[in-house]
């Protein structure tokens, strides 16, 4: 360690760490002089990213919708570096149907991904965090917590309810010295939102309703939550920062639009 770094000391786990903006945020917590616990479904990926960041990071398969693994998870970063200073709610997924045509499975899917594994995280990590002496909580919402989209229900239920837990965590871990803050992302060229791109037209309009006039880069993120996780946000709790290049001031793009425009070859 240089004892330099911004995190120096520090233990941070990250859920959905194995790629996008989840290994973003390991990556400059790591740079920072952290060390992370990484946990994730894509076990390839976090072989990957252990191999990467070397000594400083331990990877665990975990499904955050399982207690069960969200408890080793927490156990594993106790366990192998003492502590856990700063938590990281990343894992999250989602869908796109109209609210009639939806399918009941499908939907407690995303809310059970999305939502309750950041309750499953924040419970866990949470009660290690305040341990430890206090610390840095941060969720993963979205921009989809403040603003709707069409055919994007569950995950827009899922990202608010996001931000509404995160609210209440901070009234109640802040007297134990937790900070709990919420950053919610517009678009952020990832491997799944590779796949929004296949629908002809749904970048363009994206980038059309940022005023910057672009997505964001997984780092952008990563930047945001160093910044959360660090004593610089000293007085930041219960918030939810928008990392969104200006998008929630105009219209969420029309995904079921541009899907039903693919389907029907037009």
């Amino acid at each position: 360690m240089s004892g330099e770094g911004r995190l120096d000391g520090k233990v941070a786990l990250i859920t959905g760490g194995a790629a996008g903006i989840g290994l973003a945020i390991a990556r400059r917590y790591v740079a920072e002089g952290a060390m992370v616990v990484l946990g994730d479904i894509d076990t390839d990926g976090l072989d990957a990213a252990a191999g990467e960041l070397g000594d400083a990071c331990v990877v665990l398969r975990c499904d955050v919708t399982s207690e069960d693994d969200v408890a080793a998870l927490v156990a594993r970063a106790v366990e192998r570096f003492g502590r856990l200073d700063i938590a990281v709610a990343n894992a999250g997924g989602g869908t796109a149907s109209l609210l009639i045509d939806h399918p009941l499975e499908e939907w407690r899917r995303v809310i059970d991904l999305c939502l309750t594994g950041v309750f499953l995280t924040v419970k866990h990590a949470g009660r290690a965090i305040t341990d430890a002496g206090g610390g840095a909580l941060i969720t993963i919402a979205s921009l989809n917590a403040i603003q709707a989209g069409r055919g994007m229900g569950a995950y827009c239920s899922a990202k608010a309810g996001v931000a509404m837990l995160t609210e209440v965590a901070a009234i109640e871990l802040g007297p134990a010295g937790v900070r709990c803050n919420a950053i919610a992302p517009g678009l952020v060229h990832t491997q799944l939102t590779d796949q929004v791109a296949l629908v002809p037209g749904i970048i363009d309009e994206y980038v059309e309703n940022t005023p910057l006039g672009r997505g964001a880069q997984p780092s952008e993120i990563a930047d945001v939550a160093l910044f959360l996780a660090s004593d610089e946000s000293s007085f930041m709790n219960g918030a939810l920062v928008t990392v969104d290049g200006g998008a929630r001031t105009k219209r969420y793009p029309d995904i079921i639009g541009g899907i039903e425009r693919l389907l029907a070859g037009t």
